[in-house]
């Protein structure tokens, strides 16, 4: 029960004049309309002399309003973590507390007024600061409070907040008012611990209102996800921890607010603190949460791959007011998505796969050769990345038209500015789909990751430039995301477009074009009678030789001549190429209506030096027809695949109980993997660690144990990743349930 002492404001007693004035910042000329518009008794002087009413003791009964308010898994709601509980409740939904006085409460003799202040500098024109008297009926979508049950001298009180409350963390007060012989005396009790007031996804009258209860199961109180990473025909599921319930989390969340520099008029908004957090979660332009790093040097942080969850980057960003280094673009989303679970809005992050990164704003990604069939690295500024990872967020959204609300997009990753900063969204999936790009905020942007087309151009003997062959289908593939309550990937891509080649979404992309550029002509494109197909890789794993394979079509009647090349470089998860691992050239005839195939041999000793992060690898190949001048360049992405972790733990465990971990993995090279360390992380069964490890020979079977010990009943997952010099994100969960 929270303590607080009942005193006067000012020495002794006041006026009812300076009252007004002083306490409420009113002067006395609008006593009237002030007393008329609050509802304040200035009575008369009375012979009775009761005892003055204080505030003893005031119960914010956490352990009641929580399971109502969703707010249970909340650790600063619980005793047992060292310190005086907190209470956490959502907007547009009542709560009480309980008060005790030093006498019974008497409606018709005393004035209370609760009060309640946020931000530095509370004042009633920011609504920041609130007061309002005991009410007898209920006052529902606006402050109010209403006896609920009186028992002697203790007062259970029914305390509402409006569905558009400000998003912040509140300081609650009551005044007693006391007059006798024309002066007032004000004791005001301030309570010790705060209110933590958040958007209420369960409330008809918020802006970020689900009906669909297992949604809300998922995308605001799941603390546990995984993050979709690696490329389209090889995706691999990252265990994350959002724990957005961990100590420490949500207080970092309101100072993000705090510090946003967001006028207090839209801290009840979802559009504005979405678009402003997509600007807080980067580091250039605000000092905000994550710096982001794709060199591959991570000296001085830490490698984003060996990030299991959020809640230490927002634990270390909110001890140390600095920003916490590194992230690539999961982890960006991984936060964003913890932020916005902790403050109550619906999110999830969801991948989109070969995703165009389109600096021009023309909604195409556009790829330059030379005359001769080389890349044109000088005017190849837009890129595909093979995958990125960006947030969605559930809302209504009254500053569209009507039939916009729902997901929206929004991306934390720093790669565009958008009005000066680096930030985007949010931006409506439903306008997204349809190429209707002139929408706030960033379609066009967008638009071109999950919709664009990828465009060849090659230089002329005159030297302008002409498309030879544009790619419809490459962009945008298998937009992924976790299923409500299953350990599955739910592919979403027809929620941003319609099926590749539809009538439909040709004229999403039509439309989309005409709005980003004036250059729809180019849809245009001649026939050609040599097909070629780059195959797509089975899955090798690291360790293994694998061959690259372009089959060749002739269609036509007549022999064809065809030269080329097949490459293979080392590659970040950007699409940036890196090293270089082998190339070979070719030429051969293919008879009119004949298939043939081009094979290069890759071995792992090509690779084996030249892999980064996350095992990818840019397969290539060109081929020039010399007697139609056809021109064929195409690209293939693909991921080596890692070794599994097994972990050895019972399905069902005891609370308070010990219990040992067994790890083990078998070395797939035929090299040592060095600097060895396990992430281990599990909330309410073991505090986070990193357990270093002996250095791991060729072909060896790896095996490692430790402990922990269940602390909160219910389901909780374990994360388990392994880290190396050579292969990094080696990972496993596994689910258990902790019972009496």
């Amino acid at each position: 029960m929270g303590q607080g002492r009942s005193r006067p404001i000012v020495d002794d007693t006041i006026t009812r004049e300076v009252y007004h004035r002083n306490h409420v910042g009113l002067v006395p000329a609008r006593r009237a309309n002030y007393i008329a518009t609050y509802g304040t008794r200035v009575l008369e002087p009375t012979a009775r002399n009761k005892e003055a009413l204080r505030v003893e003791s005031v119960s914010f009964n956490i352990k009641e309003n929580t399971p109502e308010h969703h707010t249970t898994e909340f650790d600063i709601t619980r005793s047992d973590q060292g310190r005086t509980p907190q209470l956490v409740v959502r907007r547009g939904q009542p709560f009480d507390i309980t008060v005790k006085f030093n006498r019974p409460y008497d409606k018709n003799e005393d004035d209370l007024r609760l009060v309640f202040q946020a931000g530095k500098d509370p004042l009633p024109s920011k609504q920041t600061h609130v007061e309002f008297v005991l009410s007898d009926v209920d006052l529902p979508k606006q402050w109010g409070a209403k006896v609920a049950e009186q028992d002697g001298n203790t007062l259970r009180v029914s305390i509402s907040t409006p569905p558009n409350c400000y998003i912040a963390k509140w300081t609650f007060k009551i005044d007693v008012v006391k007059r006798t012989d024309q002066k007032t005396a004000i004791y005001r009790y301030t309570h010790k611990e705060p209110i933590y007031i958040l958007f209420n996804p369960w409330c008809k009258d918020d802006q970020v209102y689900n009906e669909d209860s297992e949604s809300l199961n998922e995308y605001v109180l799941n603390e546990n996800g995984r993050i979709y990473a690696g490329t389209h025909n090889n995706i691999a599921p990252k265990p994350w921890n959002f724990g957005q319930f961990e100590d420490l989390v949500l207080e970092c969340c309101i100072l993000l607010l705090d510090i946003s520099g967001l006028n207090w008029t839209v801290r009840g908004n979802a559009v504005s603190i979405i678009r402003k957090l997509t600007a807080l979660v980067n580091a250039p332009d605000d000092g905000g949460v994550l710096v982001g790093n794709w060199s591959g040097d991570y000296k001085g942080g830490k490698a984003p791959l060996s990030w299991t969850g959020s809640a230490p980057i927002l634990e270390e960003f909110y001890r140390t007011k600095m920003p916490v280094r590194f992230g690539q673009c999961w982890v960006f989303s991984g936060v964003l998505t913890t932020i916005c679970r902790a403050l109550g809005i619906p999110a999830r992050s969801v991948t989109n796969f070969c995703s165009a990164h389109d600096t021009d704003g023309s909604v195409s990604v556009d790829i330059h050769f030379d005359s001769d069939g080389f890349m044109d690295e000088k005017r190849n500024v837009d890129s595909v990345w093979n995958f990125h990872v960006w947030n969605e967020v559930w809302m209504s959204r009254p500053d569209l038209p009507s039939g916009y609300g729902g997901w929206q997009a929004a991306d934390a990753t720093p790669q565009e500015t958008s009005d000066g900063v680096y930030c985007c969204g949010p931006a409506s999936m439903i306008a997204i789909k349809n190429g209707e790009l002139g929408l706030p905020y960033d379609g066009p942007f967008i638009f071109a990751e999950v919709n664009a087309d990828k465009i060849y151009w090659v230089t002329k003997p005159d030297g302008s430039m002409a498309t030879y062959h544009v790619e419809q289908k490459s962009i945008g593939l298998n937009i992924s995301t976790k299923l409500p309550l299953r350990d599955e990937r739910e592919d979403i891509t027809t929620e941003y477009k319609y099926p590749e080649g539809t009538q439909e979404e040709r004229t999403a992309v039509l439309r989309a074009s005409q709005t980003g550029s004036s250059r729809h002509d180019i849809y245009v494109i001649g026939a050609s009678d040599i097909e070629f197909e780059l195959v797509e890789q089975d899955d090798v794993f690291v360790g293994e030789n694998f061959d690259v394979i372009l089959k060749i079509t002739n269609k036509g009647t007549e022999e064809r001549y065809i030269h080329g090349r097949l490459g293979a470089r080392s590659m970040y998860y950007t699409g940036v190429a890196a090293d270089k691992v082998r190339t070979d050239t070719f030429q051969m005839f293919v008879q009119g209506g004949r298939a043939t195939e081009q094979r290069m041999r890759v071995n792992y000793k090509d690779y084996s030096t030249k892999l980064k992060d996350m095992c990818m690898l840019k397969l290539t190949a060109m081929a020039k027809v010399q007697d139609t001048e056809q021109i064929f360049t195409t690209q293939g992405d693909f991921r080596l695949c890692k070794p599994d972790l097994t972990l050895k733990i019972p399905d069902e465990l005891k609370l308070k109980k010990s219990y040992e971990v067994e790890v083990s993995f078998t070395n797939p090279l035929a090299d040592a993997l060095t600097n060895c360390y396990l992430e281990v992380e599990g909330p309410h069964l073991l505090k986070r660690h990193r357990y270093p490890q002996r250095p791991v020979r060729p072909k060896q079977t790896f095996v490692t144990k430790f402990e922990m010990t269940p602390s909160t009943l219910g389901e909780r997952e374990l994360v388990v990743i392994f880290n190396s010099t050579q292969l990094l994100d080696i990972n496993t969960t596994q689910v258990v349930n902790v019972v009496n």
